[in-house]
């Protein structure tokens, strides 16, 4: 088996970014996670009132942007979209419920693991059943459609909406007493680095990820489907990336209690990851890839980010989320209708 260099050397150092993001203040063994700071996000916005998650994290802005400038620099930036856009967003709406019942996404899996986080094992063996099976689906000739060229504007989007963020954040924008732009005083929102230290961070994750097509979902499904590691050398290139800094930095800490945000529900960690592996695999990638792809120009990423969004609102407004505390009442129905979801519309979408 050859070494996949650049996947590998983009792991390494995103693993060790996010064990660094965390060390200069972001919330412990989420350094970066695509589902929890979109989540936050959503919150800043109002889109939700938890107010123990409500921050604009640069990071998001910053890989958004990394990606941008990474794809007009490489002559790879491509508007395109159209390919089932409200199936997109109600699989990135689904996505965002099972990683906030898991407490994190694909990623996050496995920088809770190189933390010590066993509970974070179930998540990980959860998650690469529901790859498993959206494999079987796309044997079987599912599709989404194919997508065309759309104008600059429409690809553009994302990046502009990135931007609108970035001046709040940097503003500190309020439209008023009770009114975003919201900022949590306590809990995981409050606890973040620096905002340059952030952003840079971001940008070169953006960077590597558009370089490396780094995506910890398409690393199981090509092993899957054509026995090529490409990708997932590159997935455990960011768990030794995260556990030998976490060493360094002296961060890790073996167990399966007491890890910081996280709970130990063996069997809806399990499920919740299950959902998000066959939601992010029958859209086409996990959110950092999601992400990339809508700083290069495509709309339909773009609009599972928006689903994303959309799903951590609903998550904290109908109290689906978890918390340290364990599993909510009513997350785990959630968890099922969305797996429900995901196997119906990858036994009927195909493309004709």
């Amino acid at each position: 088996m050859r070494v996949a260099v650049i996947p590998v050397i983009a792991g390494l150092a995103i693993g060790a970014i996010a064990s660094l993001l965390a060390y200069f203040g972001n919330p412990g063994n989420m350094g970066f996670c695509g589902a929890c700071f979109l989540r936050d996000i959503s919150g800043a916005i109002g889109l939700h009132r938890a107010s123990i998650v409500q921050y604009i994290r640069p990071e998001i802005i910053g890989l958004v942007f990394g990606a941008f400038i990474s794809s007009m620099f490489f002559k790879e930036f491509r508007p395109r979209g159209g390919s089932s856009p409200l199936m997109r967003f109600f699989l990135g709406v689904f996505a965002s419920i099972g990683a906030l019942v898991f407490l994190g996404c694909p990623w996050r899996a496995w920088i809770r693991l190189g933390g010590g986080d066993l509970s974070a094992i179930a998540g990980i063996v959860g998650l690469f059943v529901g790859i498993f099976i959206a494999s079987i689906f796309l044997k079987n000739g599912y599709s989404l459609g194919k997508s065309k060229n759309v104008s600059k504007l429409e690809s553009l989007l994302i990046p502009i909406f990135m931007l609108v963020l970035f001046v709040f954040l940097v503003t500190k924008f309020s439209f008023g007493e009770n009114l975003p732009i919201f900022f949590s005083q306590k809990g995981p929102g409050s606890n973040h680095a620096n905002i340059v230290i952030s952003i840079i961070a971001g940008l070169i994750i953006g960077v590597l990820t558009q370089r490396s097509r780094f995506c910890t979902i398409a690393a199981f499904r090509d092993t899957i489907l054509f026995k090529d590691t490409h990708l997932l050398q590159g997935v455990l290139a960011l768990f030794v990336g995260v556990f030998v800094m976490n060493l360094i930095l002296g961060q890790f800490h073996l167990g399966f209690t007491n890890q910081p945000i996280a709970h130990n529900d063996i069997v809806w960690n399990f499920l919740s990851m299950v959902l998000c592996g066959l939601a992010f695999a029958l859209a086409g990638g996990c959110p950092g890839r999601q992400l990339t792809l809508s700083g290069e120009g495509d709309s339909d990423a773009g609009i599972f980010v928006i689903g994303m969004i959309v799903g951590a609102a609903f998550s904290h407004n109908f109290a689906l989320a978890s918390s340290g505390a364990g599993v909510s009442v009513f997350g785990p129905y959630m968890v099922i209708i969305g797996l429900l979801f995901c196997l119906i519309l990858g036994f009927f979408a195909k493309e004709r």
